[in-house]
């Protein structure tokens, strides 16, 4: 429960995926002009990565990796499909990426249009493939470890474009120097949230 405890925490603000690794950087840019459309796409992001790394990690375990395959017989001990994992990563991905963009279309029609061509993109969404490749390099106990790391990653990125859209919101009555305005002061921002979360690397559970 421990060690499930301080990979959930780490996840969020340790190992941010925005902060720590810049991965996910289009989206958060782009989207995080305003609260709604950025609280919509990190719960989208979110579920995508809680779906996925699941799956990723047993396919990983017990299909992908060397040795994985010796359940089947000692004749598949020495087969290593490890070479497929990008692929086949990507295929899970961009699977429940399109079932996120049909479920949103249809009940959420508004948060649909204002996402754009954002939401289809969460299949190559660097953040959500990099959960993935983590998971690899972890080597997590169990399932239940990698989904909680997916959870985790996920609510960072959604903690992160939140912020981001609350400033940008605030911006807009802000007396910005015009050559920074849109971008520049964006990128400014970020760099500053991400020596803030900085303070979290020494976290220790």
């Amino acid at each position: 429960m421990e060690q499930i405890l301080s990979t959930f925490v780490r996840s969020i603000f340790v190992d941010n995926m925005i902060f720590a690794y810049y991965l996910g950087m289009c989206s958060y840019l782009a989207v995080s002009k305003n609260v709604k459309t950025a609280l919509g796409l990190g719960i989208a992001v979110t579920f995508v990565l809680v779906c996925t790394l699941p799956i990723n990690y047993m396919l990983e375990n017990y299909v992908l990796k060397e040795g994985a395959l010796s359940w089947l017989g000692s004749q598949y001990a020495d087969i290593n499909l490890s070479f497929l994992s990008f692929i086949i990563f990507i295929a899970i991905i961009a699977s429940f990426t399109q079932l996120v963009e049909m479920v949103v279309e249809k009940f959420l029609p508004a948060l649909y249009s204002s996402l754009g061509i954002f939401l289809p993109l969460i299949a190559v969404n660097c953040a959500i493939m990099g959960g993935s490749l983590f998971m690899q390099q972890k080597a997590f106990i169990n399932v239940g470890e990698a989904t909680v790391y997916g959870l985790g990653s996920g609510m960072g990125w959604l903690v992160a474009i939140l912020g981001m859209a609350a400033i940008r919101e605030k911006l807009a009555y802000s007396d910005v120097p015009k050559p920074l305005r849109g971008l520049g002061i964006a990128f400014i921002i970020t760099g500053l949230m991400g020596i803030g979360f900085m303070c979290f690397s020494g976290l220790n559970i």
